[in-house]
């Protein structure tokens, strides 16, 4: 049966507050997109290449387990149902070809143990796909895009440790060299053959979603320049054949306050960077009180049928204004990361939301270590006990979720 869409997913403004913060941020701001077939990624940055210092294990910062058979898996203590919130985390996935099926499913038990640790109940699977430059209509699996088969395979063991997985593409960014190189400024010289394209290249992922029973499929991410294109009427309806769960889109926070989200899918995410004017001292409330007054510029009250679907920021001094900085090297400051990913958990909660994923923990690495500040991103959040404290409250906090939602 065909389930109801909401063909206009965000409502217009019901108050508008008027709150200009004159900060600078990452355009676009997805936090982080390394180039593929690097062993030292670069990074691209408004049009600029950074390189990634290669850590132990070859880029990350971090230093990976060794395979092995893997860690018996964990199981969480109870398992997401409809109208529950959605606690998780974004695992971002380049795939290395050259790594073993074993050291693949070693990893995905390390993961999954860890976000049971946190009392996780949702976890959301990241990977790479590429285009040429922003006129380009061809899509295209990289060296670094896990094969379907591979990623069935870890969703599998996801499923099996309780989790609820949500399967999420996104667009790398290294070929986008022009200024403002970002997934969301993408303009196809023709529209027709870059969906066609897309479509041909997301059928297999939507094929391996379904065999594993993934609870969403996200169909796009910040593609700000394509929303409301009328051919996504077709890439939906072709996916909804092939995949009986929730196809979603993430938006931008930018794209998602400026005015309605217009696409055909079952459920919203954003992708949530949202500045605020505070210093490193501010409280949980303060923060909490900027946040609602970004949210406040699409509407009041309760956000029941929105995700977040990323949030984070580093752990430094002076990033409330731009949280989405994952270059900027400031002095590392737990306490900054910790209270803001507090902040979130109350707005998520007290907003109705349907739930929150912190961006984000690389697939190669160790989630029980810490990460490498002199090479690390400080928005890694994996290994740092004051914010893993915070997930923990958030995570186990008395917050029903917002009920099962109805579409319209």
């Amino acid at each position: 049966m065909k389930r109801a869409r909401l063909p206009m997913l965000a409502v217009l403004p019901v108050t508008v507050i008027s709150f200009v913060v004159a900060v600078p941020f990452v355009l676009g701001d997805h936090p982080l997109q390394w180039s593929s077939g690097s062993p030292v990624p670069h990074l691209v940055l408004d049009g600029k290449e950074h390189t990634r210092p290669a850590g132990p294990t070859g880029g990350d910062g971090r230093t990976a387990a060794a395979p092995s058979t893997g860690p018996e898996l964990a199981k969480v203590d109870k398992e997401w149902k409809q109208g529950m919130p959605q606690w998780g985390a974004q695992i971002y996935w380049e795939d290395n070809p050259r790594h073993s099926l074993a050291y693949v499913e070693k990893q995905a038990r390390l993961h999954a143990n860890y976000l049971v640790g946190l009392h996780a109940n949702s976890v959301s699977v990241s990977f790479p796909f590429f285009t040429g430059n922003r006129s380009s209509t061809k899509i295209t699996r990289g060296a670094r895009t896990p094969t379907p088969d591979r990623l069935a395979r870890v969703l599998e063991i996801f499923h099996e440790a309780g989790l609820r997985t949500t399967v999420r593409p996104l667009m790398d960014e290294h070929s986008l060299k022009a200024e403002h190189g970002w997934r969301g400024s993408i303009e196809p010289a023709g529209r027709a053959a870059w969906f066609a394209s897309y479509e041909k290249f997301v059928t297999p992922y939507l094929k391996a979603a379904q065999s594993e029973k993934a609870a969403t499929f996200v169909i796009g991410t910040e593609l700000n320049s394509l929303e409301g294109d009328p051919h996504w009427e077709t890439v939906v309806n072709d996916a909804e054949k092939l995949f009986s769960g929730e196809v979603a889109y993430d938006a931008n926070w930018d794209n998602y306050v400026r005015g309605p989200v217009v696409m055909p899918v079952s459920h919203l995410g954003v992708d949530a960077y949202f500045p605020v004017k505070a210093g490193d001292g501010a409280s949980v409330d303060t923060l909490a009180a900027g946040w609602n007054r970004w949210l406040d510029r699409k509407a009041t009250g309760p956000l029941p049928k929105i995700t977040v679907a990323e949030a984070g920021i580093g752990a430094m001094k002076g990033a409330y204004h731009a949280p989405g900085d994952f270059s900027t090297k400031r002095a590392v400051d737990p306490r900054v990361q910790a209270t803001w990913y507090t902040a979130v958990c109350k707005v998520v909660q007290e907003r109705k939301m349907s739930g929150v994923y912190w961006w984000s923990i690389y697939f190669d690495d160790d989630p029980n270590t810490a990460p490498d500040d002199k090479v690390a991103s400080r928005l890694d959040f994996a290994g740092r006990p004051l914010t893993e404290k915070a997930i923990r409250a958030c995570f186990t906090s008395d917050y029903a979720g917002p009920g099962p939602q109805t579409t319209s």
